[in-house]
């Protein structure tokens, strides 16, 4: 029997990274949300690495903080160590990394969710989504209770009819063993969906205890301590290092002599996994030369004795994960507390999506995170929160908020999803971005705020404070420009000492700025220290100054990119009908319904000669309309 059991304006289906961000993007814009979870102990849980960032991820983690997100805050909280990445290289891919207190994760998120007005947070199995006319209606749990609403936010994440495997042994189950949600997929192919099969892992977790760290290689965090949320500009805080080990010949061994018990060799696995993140025995295979690969083990928190032992991912059987994992140096004792596994799960066909992640047959309905096939926490959040705004702007009828690729690593996210699809999980990586120089991690508040303001996710306090960050870092470039440092025998030796070569008449501290072994603390000390500003002040000067040349030569690229962004293709528009296009494309075309010719452009099949056509189709439609 089915009970009508409340109203909301918006529902989100999940309580992972992608539903927590939709659902607190939406009722912090003022709409009144309920949240799904099939469980309220999953509520963002770490169900894999319990890390937040990392290579281009710490990217995504930095742009849903400036639109006014959770996880940067989220993470800033709970984490036991942090690491800038790739410092060595230059300020395009760093990215920041922290290692998690897994449990102290979950507990502050749930409980910002908890407090936050206008929220409404249920244990429960959505098994139907309904629409009316091709617009959201409601949903309904697995107890019969009926929920109407006027939009809908799906981010299941991997529980869709998941099943964990474990050499011969299957169940179905999600992850840690929570349950699946087995209905769900079918309403979905009900209303018309092409679901996917795909395939993700994770590490055994191992006794610390039973560790010999001796045999390992410390891995301290950071001295400085750098957040990822622009509202913290410092912390403090004791780390707790992770460790480096590696694989062994004989760890190899081991793995080949059982390839044929590996389930994804055996066939016992259908799903497809992500080539970026194999599992150990994938490794092995793909790379029969390396004789070493590098285990990192990391604390799982500050209160339990679980390591993670990152690097060492498998589906193999018990006894097998037992001999791999003791043929390790430093874990020859080592007892595993929770198997290694595989989990493969129902995902939707992406290239059903529009750019806001709404999908294009039902008004109202929007996916976010790995139910689009995407893999990793932080793509998860940053199409969380895109979704959640987006819901929003359907319910108000305005336009929604849609990141183009020289705007955010999220637009990057998105488009390639929606627009080529994927055929694996999706991994965000620094070499998908064209624009990189233009989205680094530092200034991601100066390219999204303004946005996360004008749609009402951004409070009026912390918009001021973005203002006045803006404009110290507007005077402190003048101030250099205008500051003018003569060649006295002191400025001489200190150049010296620099590497650097000496000035005969003055120059501004703005271009010596530009010298590459120059940097930001040489000139606090040349040209006196601006007590006023932040060290985030100062990194978005120092980036700005150094590496001006390319960034405008990026800046000229992205508004080229943007006049074919802004090329608007009708939806309506019949691509069978066009002639000189060719049958490949028009078929790929019809099937992705681009939304601008920028995006018809990086449709797998389309060529440069096909879009030439389609310009000159639509110069035509337009003079005679």
């Amino acid at each position: 029997m089915e009970l009508f059991a409340g109203e909301y304006d918006v529902i989100v289906i999940g309580g992972g990274h992608a539903g927590c961000e939709a659902a607190l993007a939406s009722s912090k814009m003022g709409y009144s949300t309920a949240m799904f979870a099939t469980n309220l102990d999953n509520i963002a849980m770490l169900a894999c690495n319990p890390s937040i960032g990392g290579t281009s991820k710490g990217h995504l983690v930095r742009e849903v903080d400036a639109m006014g997100g959770q996880m940067g805050l989220n993470i800033d909280d709970t984490f036991i160590q942090i690491r800038m990445l790739n410092t060595g290289k230059g300020p395009a891919v760093h990215s920041l990394r922290a290692q998690a207190d897994k449990h102290d994760y979950h507990r502050v998120m749930k409980r910002t969710l908890e407090a936050q007005p206008g929220l409404s947070i249920f244990q429960g199995e959505i098994v139907e989504i309904r629409e009316k006319s091709g617009r959201i209606v409601g949903v309904v749990t697995a107890l019969g209770d009926y929920y109407s609403c006027r939009a809908v936010v799906v981010a299941t994440g991997v529980y869709l009819k998941s099943r964990i495997i474990i050499g011969e042994y299957s169940v179905n189950s999600g992850p840690n063993g929570f349950y699946p949600a087995n209905s769900l997929s079918d309403n979905l192919r009900d209303l018309g969906f092409i679901m996917q099969r795909f395939k993700t892992g994770t590490p055994a977790r191992v006794d610390g205890n039973t560790i010999d760290y001796d045999k390992m290689y410390v891995q301290p965090g950071d001295e400085e301590i750098i957040p990822f949320s622009f509202l913290h500009d410092s912390l403090t805080r004791e780390q707790i290092p992770c460790w480096l080990t590696y694989t062994t010949e004989k760890t190899h061994d081991i793995i080949r002599a059982n390839l044929h018990r590996a389930p994804m060799y055996s066939g016992e696995i259908e799903g497809i996994g992500a080539r970026y993140c194999p599992s150990v025995e994938d490794k092995i295979v793909r790379f029969p030369d390396k004789k070493s690969h590098q285990i990192f083990i990391e604390p799982e928190g500050k209160h339990t004795n679980e390591m993670y032992p990152q690097g060492l991912s498998t589906s193999m059987p018990i006894d097998v994960q037992r001999e791999m994992y003791r043929s390790v140096p430093g874990l020859e004792n080592v007892n595993i507390m929770r198997p290694a596994y595989a989990i493969e799960y129902d995902c939707i066909d992406s290239k059903e999506l529009k750019l806001s992640l709404e999908s294009k047959s039902i008004e109202g309905l929007f996916f976010a995170g790995q139910i689009n096939g995407s893999s990793g926490y932080e793509e998860a959040a940053g199409q969380g929160i895109i979704a959640g705004i987006n819901a929003v702007q359907y319910i108000r009828n305005r336009d929604p908020v849609i990141l183009d690729r020289s705007q955010g690593y999220i637009g990057v996210l998105i488009d390639d999803l929606v627009t080529k699809g994927t055929n694996e999980p999706y991994r965000m990586m620094t070499s998908r971005a064209e624009y990189r120089l233009l989205l680094r991690q530092d200034n991601a508040d100066m390219r999204l705020t303004r946005i996360g303001y004008d749609v009402g996710l951004v409070d009026d306090k912390r918009y001021d404070w973005f203002m006045r960050k803006c404009e110290r870092v507007e005077n402190e470039i003048n101030r250099l420009k205008n500051l003018i440092l003569s060649p006295t025998q002191e400025v001489l030796d200190y150049l010296e000492r620099k590497g650097s070569s000496a000035i005969k008449s003055g120059i501004s501290l703005y271009e010596l700025l530009k010298r590459p072994e120059i940097v930001y603390k040489d000139i606090e000390y040349l040209g006196g220290k601006q007590e006023e500003l932040l060290r985030q002040d100062t990194e978005q000067v120092e980036v700005s100054i150094k590496y001006e040349g390319y960034i405008n030569k990026q800046l000229r690229q992205a508004q080229q990119f943007k006049k074919m962004e802004s090329r608007k293709i009708p939806r309506d528009i019949d691509y069978a009908n066009i002639s000189g296009i060719r049958l490949e494309a028009r078929q790929k075309l019809s099937s992705v319904r681009p939304e601008s010719l920028g995006q018809a452009s990086r449709i797998s099949g389309v060529s440069p000669a096909d879009i030439s056509v389609l310009m000159v189709y639509l110069e035509k439609r337009k003079r005679e309309i």
